[in-house]
């Protein structure tokens, strides 16, 4: 199918920027500082004006109907939807990438690829790891977790009256363990192929039922600030925490070195240990009345400038560069549990999903989880079930 007449740059008459002009989306992110950087880099943009919207809130939901009714934003960050493709509502921007291709690692290219071509640029790339407090497992001779079996019985050796052994979310893990417990199986959301669902086998719903016998170690729940914030384990509310990498900066501050990461254990020796990737990119609404000149923006700021995109990912908080070439030149990354992180990543890495792993089929997912975490459903009914829904999802969309 080729690209409708709006897809091409025409006006639509629908309202945009204003003649010359460019509007910019982000999420609004935690970390002090990021705001204002993307700010001075929109200001510093030599061919144009760009303006940045920060958007707080249901910021997913905000782009969807955005990409269905609007001109607005030029230029988003997001993760790549393959039916967003396949409706023609964001540009293919393999040239925009041009000669740069090979500075990006094929893993990372796929999180925005979709039937061959790249809809976004990565900016950074984020990851999760699991935080322990050195000291705490040292006290209750706990050795750090290699297997899903070891995690589940250290939650419940460092539970204690006064904090809790493990902190995975305030939904008990359901909204971040999915992948982790697919992985640490040896099995992933769909086959290489992206045509079948990856985890039609028994060792799934093994996994999946993990997660409810973590609910009954020390686990905690209701804590002030969910799983991406590192407050419940820096205040000792939990002796280890699922989160992001980019807390490491936090964490140091107030404990110094008396803690560790480690990628999420596997489940047994068929399985491995993984850490999740999945990055942001810079992508170009189709309705856009200027769709050249959003491309040519997209190009400079995350092809070209490479000081902004180093600072970026590491200025504010930890993430990973989108480039090879930039990981070296961050120092930041090259000591301590970042340093660790950072090899983690190189050697155990899994996709979340991906562009072909469509919203169906993760809220079948995420029910079926809480259903088997928090109401003791039967792992295998709920996997099968799951595996019926994205199995549909597949033939929608291959045909």
């Amino acid at each position: 199918m080729g690209l409708t007449a709006a897809a091409c740059g025409s006006n639509t008459g629908r309202g945009g920027s204003a003649p010359g002009s460019l509007q910019q989306w982000y999420h609004a992110y935690g970390e002090d500082g990021v705001h204002e950087a993307v700010q001075r880099y929109a200001a510093e943009y030599p061919q144009g004006e760009v303006s940045v919207q920060w958007n707080p809130g249901d910021y997913d939901s905000k782009i969807v109907t955005a990409l269905q009714n609007s001109a607005v934003p030029d230029v988003f960050e997001a993760q790549v939807k393959v039916d967003w493709v396949r409706q023609n509502q964001v540009v293919p921007l393999d040239d925009v990438l041009g000669d740069a291709r090979d500075d990006f690692p094929e893993q990372v290219l796929a999180t925005a690829t979709v039937d061959g071509r790249l809809y976004a640029i990565p900016q950074a790339v984020d990851t999760q790891v699991l935080f322990y407090r050195k000291s705490r497992l040292a006290d209750a001779g706990v050795r750090p977790p290699r297997t899903v079996d070891e995690l589940i019985d250290a939650a419940k050796r460092l539970d204690s009256p006064t904090s809790r052994g493990l902190f995975v979310g305030n939904d008990g893990g359901v909204g971040v363990l999915a992948g982790p417990l697919l992985w640490s199986a040896g099995l992933d959301y769909l086959t290489p192929d992206q045509r079948s669902t990856g985890f039609d086998d028994p060792r799934a719903a093994v996994a999946f039922g993990k997660l409810a016998e973590l609910g009954d170690s020390g686990l905690l729940l209701g804590a002030p600030a969910d799983w991406s914030d590192p407050s419940a384990f820096i205040d000792g509310l939990a002796a280890m925490q699922w989160t992001g990498l980019w807390n490491i900066p936090k964490v140091a501050a107030a404990l110094g070195d008396d803690f560790g990461v480690l990628p999420f254990p596997r489940l047994d020796d068929q399985g491995a240990p993984s850490v999740p990737i999945g990055a942001y990119g810079a992508m170009v609404n189709a309705r856009s009345s200027d769709v050249a000149a959003a491309k040519d923006f997209v190009r400079w700021l995350w092809v070209d400038r490479t000081d902004h995109q180093l600072e970026f990912a590491t200025a504010f908080g930890f993430h990973l560069p989108a480039r090879d070439s930039l990981i070296g030149r961050a120092a930041e990354l090259r000591t301590g549990p970042a340093a660790d992180a950072v090899r983690y990543t190189r050697e155990h890495a899994h996709l979340v999903g991906g562009p072909m792993w469509t919203s169906a089929a993760g809220s079948a997912l995420s029910d079926a989880l809480f259903r088997i975490a928090r109401q003791g459903a039967d792992p295998v009914a709920e996997t099968r079930q799951v595996v019926s829904t994205s199995d549909a999802e597949l033939k929608r969309l291959h045909g």
